[in-house]
């Protein structure tokens, strides 16, 4: 079994062959840092977070860059309103960048470099682009020659032609065509600005990219991935830069995930239906953004709502419960050597399945059938008169290993969720009627030690927390 990746630029999947047998070198872009993220911000880093995660667990050694970009208009904007310093502002927001991306379960990078960071080089990068005619200066700004580069919109699957429409000069530019780009850009008054051969001034957003990524990982990577907005212009002018400057393939393979829409409609600041990470946090378990975020295959649109939200919840809990009453089991159950390997023989069929739903283009979505299925066959080895302790420990290294893939947590110490305790009632309920009074005592017990009092009341059981 090999990993296909669905290729932006070939619009196929592809098997997935690194340049380095065993490396992946793999750059994401990063957020402007200007404010706190929102849950559109969130699913790029959960989902490249999950691919760099399943990558290293197929053997490779994933070399992860994702970018912070500290400088550019509306970053210079906000500080300008709230009084601050640039590197004021961007240091506060990185903070909470890696504050909110932490709860949700994800890695930092190898590297998070900042714009600010690599201004040398952007200017190096900038002037060699110029000495081979692929740049121009203007009046103290530098353009790219879009018509120069011979693949343009190859990522897009535009041509120049097409492009053209529409484009147009806006007031202040003092470029040569409509369809040139900035790469660096003259100093406004009271701006934050470097020295330049081209006077002070600042860079232009896609130029930070291209030259990051060469300064850390080389002239052509494995994967380039960020949200499917990025496609066109970022990351296509990406390319045009990088392949001018080095005459190589900039990146072999590219990854767009789906846009989020909220309610049905697409999430926007104008409409106001955006939700900030630190927000929802603060009302769901991050695991449950998490779950939901992965409930969908990345190029998919994913659809934010109250009652998909509670799904995911409900999803995630019933994964819990069941590691849980596993691990409630394990301490009385013996070691018989009864249809032992009847059952890790079916878990490793699941194991097998997730695999081959991960390797199609990191299908998350059939990853979390997967697990779905591990936890049914969970419960099914648990109403069983005999369980053994080895097959319980396999049940739970399993549903623990396939988990951490996708960065989730399966075992809960600190904290059970409502979803999760009404589900054990819900199965001691259940229990009773059968006539499986073992089993109802060992929930109430589970139960008990959770803290949790039952309650009978003429409507049905109810309960707290003692």
């Amino acid at each position: 079994m090999s990993i296909h990746i669905y290729n932006t630029l070939t619009r196929q999947k592809e098997p997935f062959i690194p340049l380095e047998e065993g490396k992946v070198k793999m750059y994401v872009c990063g957020p402007t840092v200007y404010n706190y993220i929102h849950i559109g911000n969130s699913r790029p880093v959960i989902v490249y977070d999950t691919v760099r995660r399943y990558l290293t667990y197929r053997g490779y050694e994933v070399n992860f860059v994702s970018n912070f970009t500290d400088v550019d208009d509306k970053i210079i904007r906000t500080a300008n309103e709230l009084g601050e310093e640039v590197s004021e502002l961007t240091d506060r927001f990185i903070a909470a960048y890696h504050e909110d991306i932490s709860a949700l379960g994800c890695q930092k990078a190898d590297a998070h470099p900042r714009v600010t960071e690599h201004m040398d080089d952007i200017i190096e990068f900038i002037g060699v682009l110029i000495e081979k005619g692929y740049a121009y200066e203007s009046q103290g700004d530098v353009y790219y020659r879009t018509r120069k580069f011979d693949g343009y919109g190859k990522l897009s699957h535009q041509s120049v032609d097409d492009l053209k429409i529409g484009a147009r000069i806006e007031t202040g530019e003092k470029k040569d065509d409509a369809l040139d780009f900035a790469l660096w850009k003259d100093a406004k008054p009271g701006e934050i600005s470097w020295e330049s051969p081209w006077g002070k001034g600042r860079p232009g957003w896609h130029i930070e990219c291209s030259v990051m990524a060469r300064e850390l990982l080389g002239d052509t990577i494995d994967i380039h991935a960020g949200g499917q907005d990025l496609t066109f212009p970022h990351h296509e002018n990406e390319i045009a830069q990088s392949e001018a400057y080095t005459g190589k393939q900039f990146a072999r393979y590219w990854m767009h995930n789906g846009y989020i829409n909220i309610d049905n409609e697409k999430m926007s600041k104008s409409l106001g239906n955006f939700v900030l990470v630190k927000d929802i946090r603060q009302q769901i378990d991050p695991q449950v953004l998490r779950f939901f975020m992965l409930s969908v295959q990345y190029r998919h649109p994913i659809n934010f709502s109250q009652e998909l939200v509670e799904n995911a919840e409900n999803g995630l809990a019933r994964i819990r419960t069941s590691y849980a009453n596993l691990s409630h089991r394990l301490d009385t159950s013996p070691e018989l050597g009864d249809h032992k390997d009847i059952w890790v023989n079916k878990i490793e069929e699941v194991r097998k399945q997730f695999i081959t739903s991960m390797d199609d283009d990191f299908n998350t979505a059939n990853g979390i059938a997967a697990l779905f299925e591990l936890a049914g066959l969970a419960n099914l080895y648990l109403i069983e008169k005999h369980t053994e302790a080895s097959v319980l420990s396999v049940f739970m290294d399993t549903l623990k290993e396939l988990a951490f893939i996708l960065g989730i947590e399966v075992e809960v110490k600190s904290l059970v969720l409502d979803a999760e305790i009404d589900l054990l009632i819900e199965e001691r309920i259940q229990a009773r009627k059968d006539k499986d009074f073992a089993r109802a005592d060992a929930i109430r017990d589970q139960l008990k030690e959770l803290n949790i009092i039952l309650e009978d009341t003429a409507q049905g059981i109810r309960w707290k927390r003692g």
